[in-house]
């Protein structure tokens, strides 16, 4: 078959010169425009179907110069078209010559005969089918950025808005929209097509076009031109949202539904008041809806976004409550946070929008009847959540007055998360504005606006429920502004403030931050970071019996780490939840079965946090963290002395499990000050031995041993108040001026007495002695030596198992020397282990040698060196495992001294436990002893207590 003959409209260059030719035809002025409509359409048409259409077709077609005479040809065909009635505000002109204006104008020609006139097609007819094809290849040319470019650089955006006014055929329309909307990717270009008035003549084309390609193409040109905030907010003032939702609820063809949908998207980002009403009012949040559930991925994902959008008006959320959206959002919230969800970003536009649902009543009422108390539950417990955790405790604070929702939160473990909220890393709740607040307290112009809430939320609520048409169907009597106003109510009538905590520096939070109109805030009380957190711990704290919530460790430990963490004054709300607590009966077991008390004592009083222990970390003490810790634990002294508390002691001590006996006795000392009671718990019925027993078994808290070392310390204060010095009393001992040595006068070179006898060490150093002196000594020497062994008679006598070291004080001690510093010889420095030491092995040979006053020296000096004001807590141990009984009696004085450090006292306490292991019967003794202000009488000592 033989090859199609080529043709002109094959060559660009052909093409090219028709168009241009056409374009200067009204200033050459010899042509009439009948005669080159052919070879013009011939070459429009090729432009459109080949070149432009064809591989780098556009950019040939650009580089060529084409798109200059094509916009004069769009100039001329809109000076051609008819004048519209009327030009709307913002509107493009309307007259030919502001249509030209832009262009070279058209010069007069001879007008054509009525015979040429009449065999041709109308003007009318070759205008459309001239525009049809010159805005179809412009269209396709802007499909690129370069051409969008250059077209707006040649004014050619004026042009298409006066065709779009003038010429209201439904394919001059499509085409014109769509032109313009490829236009709109450009910024710029956005920009001016705004300016040149476009925008009302797209919402008119809204309402007038029947075709639906016309309104597709005119609907992403609306969503194209929504490209920043300030342009959206143009487009919602000036009616766009409106016919966009109206079309929505006709149930178009899916194509326009999809196109609705996504221009829908991009003018409710950031959604302004406007946008919201004109969404409402068309009708649009039912199909909206609906349209969540559509099989196609595109349309479904698109409509969830602009409800999550639309949540940030609070006056479209009762009604969009009733059209079933909180439901929808909560359901793809659910289904992305699920095991094949999307990632944390897709989710944060959702979490958002159910967050800000929470602040009107009906739809409260809706999030938790379709469980979302048990999302927002969830995503507080999500540690990657923590961006949006600020925001949802903001949103729990609408379920302040729920009971049943408080409820349900508490048995979900609100509290403890409140707790951890409080001091936590996340960032701060992300302001909305005015738009955003509850619509249950809607702005009105009344002279008594601050009184009119209830009458503002019972009528937004009559009418979100369609009960009322609008407000003028609800009777204005009804109307606080008709009744007396009821007397002012007190600053904080939920949280009366308790009359011992007294004036307080502490009266200021770190941030102050009032929230927009909270119903639950009022402007006595200062708002920041962590008032949403607080506010609900406060609601938790005023229930009859907030224990099981509130006094436990998570809890107490997140709200005293918050006052004493701040880095200024914290919020009085938190000293309030703390002192109510403290004085509530109700709470006294709990404070004693989770070692608050003792929590209480340590951190505000002490310093010590449970992060401070045993690692010590800087922490400033504080005056006001003392006061307040002293000011609790009188509160808890105040419920534990009165008649209830005696009982319910006693209880936990006689018959509480044997967890809760011991947190009762080691928390006793620090609530009860009468003597008749301590006494008879922890003396009479046993408390203090239990306690001590505790102290080898695993810790039911992690800092139990602290507790312990603290408690045993308070109740020794109670027990002697005056006695007990805190240090072992000083021994003989004086290294600057010791006593006489007695022994070194044998050592010299002419000795004198001369020595009439040598030891001999396994090391073979021969020690000089004397006879007498030694055998005198000990009872061990004087059968040894003056008895009927055979080394009576011998002048070298050998001791065996001796070093030179610990041999040293044993000759020393048999010739009287009495704190001349021999005994510190064997003595390792301080740091060092005591364990198979030659100090171990002098006192080892002392107790064999029957030496018992060398022993008494030489555990002075151990205490002297090791327990002395230069030693540490690690040194309690490492003396305890000698197992003497006189340093173990040391020990526990050292450690239980009434002017000791806390931390080392506990640390001390710490070595000896470890140091006792399994072995208890000692330790306890010695530190019973210690309690009750006696000394232990020797090796088999007991008391009864």
């Amino acid at each position: 078959m033989a090859a199609a003959k080529p043709t002109l409209t094959d060559s660009l260059s052909f093409c090219l010169a028709q168009l241009t030719a056409a374009a200067g035809e009204g200033l050459g002025g010899g042509k009439d425009t009948a005669t080159n409509e052919t070879p013009l359409g011939r070459a429009l048409l090729a432009l459109r179907t080949r070149h432009v259409k064809a591989a780098g077709g556009i950019e040939r077609f650009r580089a060529r110069g084409g798109l200059r005479p094509l916009l004069a040809l769009l100039r001329r065909a809109a000076a051609a078209g008819p004048a519209p009635s009327q030009a709307g505000p913002g509107s493009a002109p309307s007259s030919v010559e502001s249509a030209a204006s832009a262009g070279p104008a058209p010069s007069p020609g001879p007008a054509p005969s009525a015979a040429s006139s009449s065999s041709s097609p109308s003007p009318p007819a070759r205008l459309r089918k001239t525009l049809d094809l010159a805005l179809s290849i412009l269209a396709n040319c802007c499909t690129e950025g370069a051409c969008r470019a250059e077209v707006r650089r040649l004014g050619g955006i004026l042009p298409l808005v006066t065709i779009l006014q003038c010429v209201k055929t439904d394919s001059i329309q499509n085409r014109t929209a769509r032109a313009l909307g490829n236009l709109a990717m450009e910024p710029e270009s956005c920009g001016d097509i705004h300016s040149a008035g476009a925008v009302p003549l797209l919402v008119e084309s809204l309402t007038a076009c029947q075709d639906s390609q016309c309104l597709q193409s005119v609907v992403r040109a609306l969503r194209n031109l929504a490209d920043s905030p300030q342009h959206r907010l143009a487009l919602a003032q000036q009616g766009a949202v409106r016919p966009l939702a109206e079309l929505l609820a006709a149930a178009p063809d899916p194509a326009l539904t999809l196109a609705l949908v996504r221009a829908l998207l991009e003018l409710s980002r950031g959604c302004s008041r406007a946008c919201a009403e004109q969404l409402s009012l068309g009708g649009g949040l039912g199909p909206l809806v609906s349209l969540a559930s559509h099989p196609k991925k595109a349309v479904r994902e698109a409509t969830i976004l602009i409800l999550a959008n639309l949540c940030a008006q609070g006056l479209v959320r009762p009604a969009l409550g009733n059209a079933g959206g909180v439901e929808v959002l909560l359901g793809e919230l659910r289904r992305r946070r699920g095991p094949n969800g999307a990632g944390p970003a897709s989710q944060q536009p959702l979490v958002r929008a159910v967050c800000l649902l929470c602040r009107e009543a009906i739809n409260r009422a809706r999030l938790r009847d379709a469980g979302g108390l048990e999302l927002l539950m969830g995503l507080l417990r999500d540690p990657r959540a923590s961006a949006w955790h600020p925001r949802v405790v903001a949103a729990l604070v609408g379920f302040l007055y729920d009971t049943g929702a408080l409820g349900r939160l508490q048995a979900l473990g609100l509290v403890p998360l409140l707790a951890g909220q409080l001091c936590g890393d996340a960032g701060d709740e992300e302001e909305e504005g005015r738009e955003a607040a509850s619509w249950d307290f809607p702005e009105e112009r009344t002279p008594e606006r601050a009184q009119a809430g209830s009458f503002r939320s019972l009528r937004s609520w009559l009418i979100s429920e369609g009960y009322a048409a609008g407000p003028g169907d609800i009777s204005p009597d009804w109307s606080p502004e008709r009744c007396p106003p009821p007397p002012p109510p007190p600053p904080e009538p939920a949280e009366p403030t308790s009359p011992t905590l007294g004036p307080t520096p502490l009266r200021s939070p770190r941030t102050l931050r009032t929230p927009g109109r909270s119903p639950a805030a009022t402007s006595e009380e200062p708002w920041g970071r962590e008032g949403p957190a607080l506010l609900l711990l406060s609601r938790f704290s005023q229930a009859p019996d907030p224990s099981g919530a509130l006094v436990t460790g998570p809890a107490l430990c997140g709200l005293l780490a918050y006052v004493t963490g701040s880095p200024g004054p914290p919020s009085p709300r938190a000293l309030r939840i703390l002192a109510r607590l403290t004085c509530n009966p109700a709470c006294l077991e709990a404070f004693v079965r989770s070692y608050g008390a003792a929590l209480l004592r340590a951190w505000l009083v002490l310093g010590v946090a449970p992060d401070d222990w045993p690692t010590l970390r800087a922490r400033p003490a504080r005056r006001q963290h003392r006061e307040l810790g002293e000011m609790l634990l009188q509160n808890l002294t105040v419920q534990a002395e009165s008649p209830f508390g005696v009982g319910a002691l006693t209880h936990l001590l006689l018959s509480g499990s044997p967890e809760d006996r011991v947190a009762c006795a080691l928390t006793l000392p620090f609530i009860c000050r009468k003597p008749s009671l301590w006494r008879r718990l922890l003396l009479d019925q046993g408390g203090l031995r239990l306690l001590l027993s505790a102290l080898t078994r695993p810790a039911p808290h992690p800092l139990f041993l602290f507790f312990a070392a603290d408690s045993l310390s308070c109740l020794q204060g109670l027990v002697s108040p005056t006695v007990i010095p805190a240090l072992p009393p000083p021994m003989p001992l004086d290294l600057d001026a010791p006593s006489p040595c007695l022994y070194e006068p044998l050592l010299g070179p002419a000795p004198i007495p001369a020595p009439d006898l040598h030891f001999l060490l396994d090391s073979g150093l021969r020690l000089p002695a004397q006879r007498a002196a030694s055998a005198t000594a000990s009872p061990f020497f004087r059968a040894l030596l003056a008895g009927s062994f055979a080394e009576a008679q011998m002048n070298l006598v050998p001791l065996r198992g001796l070093s030179p070291s610990a041999a040293w004080p044993i000759l020393h001690h048999l010739h009287g020397c009495r704190g001349c510093g021999a005994a510190l010889g064997p003595i390792p420095p301080l740091g060092q282990p005591l364990l198979g030491s030659e100090a171990e092995e002098a006192l080892e040979a002392a107790g064999r040698f029957l030496l018992p006053g060398l022993e008494e020296e030489l555990e002075e000096a151990v205490g002297h060196i090791h327990l002395g004001p230069h030693g540490g807590p690690e040194s309690v141990g490492e003396v305890f495992r000698l197992g003497r009984p006189r340093l173990v009696a040391h020990c526990a004085r050292w450690t239980l001294g009434p002017g000791q450090c806390p931390r080392k006292r506990a640390l001390a306490l710490m070595g000896l436990v470890e140091a006792a292991g399994e072995e208890t019967g000692p330790l306890m003794e010695a530190l019973l002893a210690v309690v009750m202000g006696v000394e232990l009488g020797g090796k088999g000592s007991s008391l009864d207590c």
